[in-house]
């Protein structure tokens, strides 16, 4: 069993029950509808992502369930005990909390551990262990990463629950995350240096969601996600990021580049940019995970931290009027310097996009251990608007170079990566290496929003000595 308070009744008028598509409303001789307030809507501002009938909330609760079941919900474990035949279990949270609670019973195994005093549990089907060594420490590095760069975790628990792959998701409560067989339990990672270990991820991304919808819940106005799914991507790829090779990563950027480009070429209504997104997964996780990461990369780690905590300690556990996208952006551009305020807009007031592609590579072998790699790039940036109508744009950025080599596991590893200022469409850089060249191109890593990048990167040709 698993459903959350979504099943029960609500306070006031719902409009998420309303008919959403175009076309429905037009049968129906309705005007088309926005999918979310503006952001500058104090009716929005004035309720959370989590609806308009409270804001924090005390929570208690009472389960019963079948007699060889757990029933579990937030909040800390009063008591237990077994009425006819039933089990029954008593939750309380001692502080208050949002408005956003999960009922999740099943026949479970249990796998515990404690991170700096914090109780850490894994309820399981049994049979399902392949991942549990993966999933546990993914909340004791996600704990660890968020607690020193953000602020304390406010629980003394952080339970994982898996349930069947009815649906493929997992869902961040109040110390609690019920968690899809289908994204973790059983999942296969042949090679964790070379296959996205999915599980670890996903397991970051919802332990952020404590801090990043828990501790500082956002408006319920377009944006909002950019406040929640999008900082617990950036959180949980920085995660990611001190566990995992940079080639690993250059996995995922792509993986969510082909998906943000997927996404948008089937958007019904119009593509918003991220600061207005209106419950657009494809731009709020995976345009998101890419901008965040490649903001990081321009302005360093450190200064993105420092403006998520101060944008935590502004919100945090605060009620209505809640925080919209315009606070945390005030926030960034704070620690972005002014060569590099132009990103901010690019990549959270617009939507950008680039044509970037390796014309030619090659490689000289100077001496032992000297080569000279040739390369000749080409760039072009554009501008799209709601409807996908791209317009070319001049271009003055700092975009990466790469060049790969051979790592002794026989695999493609950077042996150079380096920003230059591009200004022109197509450039041609010499650039010296001191391990054999294998390919090289532009923006190897895919942190920008790139049209096609199956091109960026190109083998390396070798060129005889003259």
């Amino acid at each position: 069993t698993f459903f959350n308070n979504g099943y029960f009744p609500e306070i006031g008028y719902t409009d998420g029950m309303e008919l959403s598509d175009d076309d429905d409303r037009k049968k129906n001789d309705l005007k088309e509808k926005e999918r979310m307030m503006e952001r500058d809507d104090p009716r929005g501002q004035a309720m959370s992502l989590f609806g308009d009938d409270a804001d924090h909330i005390r929570f208690s609760i009472q389960l019963s369930t079948n007699k060889d079941q757990i029933a579990i919900a937030p909040g800390y474990l009063q008591k237990q005990w077994e009425k006819d035949g039933r089990e029954y279990f008593e939750y309380k949270m001692d502080a208050p909390m949002c408005n956003f609670y999960s009922i999740v019973s099943a026949k479970y195994a249990v796998k515990k551990d404690v991170w700096d005093s914090v109780n850490l549990e894994i309820y399981y089907h049994p049979g399902h262990e392949y991942n549990l060594g993966r999933m546990m420490q993914g909340m004791k590095d996600a704990l660890n990463y968020y607690t020193k760069n953000f602020g304390p975790f406010q629980y003394r628990q952080m339970r994982i629950m898996e349930f069947p792959r009815y649906a493929s998701f997992a869902q961040s409560f109040a110390n609690t995350v019920p968690f899809s067989e289908g994204i973790g339990f059983i999942a296969k990672i042949d090679d964790p240096d070379k296959d996205i270990d999915y599980p670890y991820y996903v397991t970051a991304h919802e332990v952020a969601h404590q801090w990043w919808g828990h501790q500082a819940m956002e408006a319920g106005v377009k944006g909002n996600a950019m406040l929640s799914e999008s900082m617990s991507q950036y959180s949980s790829l920085m995660v990611m990021k001190h566990a995992f090779t940079p080639e690993i990563i250059e996995r995922y950027l792509k993986y969510e580049l082909d998906r943000y480009l997927g996404g948008r070429s089937s958007e019904r209504k119009k593509e918003q940019p991220l600061e207005f997104v209106e419950s657009q997964g494809y731009i709020h996780y995976s345009k998101a995970s890419l901008l965040f990461y490649a903001l990081q990369d321009y302005i360093s780690e450190d200064s993105v931290n420092a403006a998520f905590r101060r944008y935590l300690k502004a919100w945090k556990f605060k009620d209505a009027p809640y925080p919209t996208s315009a606070d945390l952006l005030k926030e960034i551009r704070k620690v972005t310097p002014d060569s590099l305020q132009y990103i901010i807009h690019d990549m959270f007031e617009t939507i950008t996009l680039f044509e970037n592609k390796t014309l030619t590579a090659e490689y000289e072998e100077k001496a032992k251990d000297e080569f000279v790699v040739s390369l000749k790039v080409s760039t072009e940036k554009m501008r799209a608007d709601s409807t996908g109508l791209e317009t070319p744009i001049p271009i003055s950025d700092w975009i990466d170079i790469g060049i790969y080599g051979k790592n002794k596991a026989g695999t493609d590893s950077l042996i150079y990566l380096k920003k230059h200022k591009i200004t022109q469409k197509e450039t041609s850089y010499m650039i010296p290496v001191r391990s054999k060249p294998r390919k090289a191109g532009i923006d190897p890593l895919h942190k920008l929003i790139d049209r096609h990048s199956g091109d960026n990167t190109k083998g390396l040709e070798r060129k005889e000595k003259s």
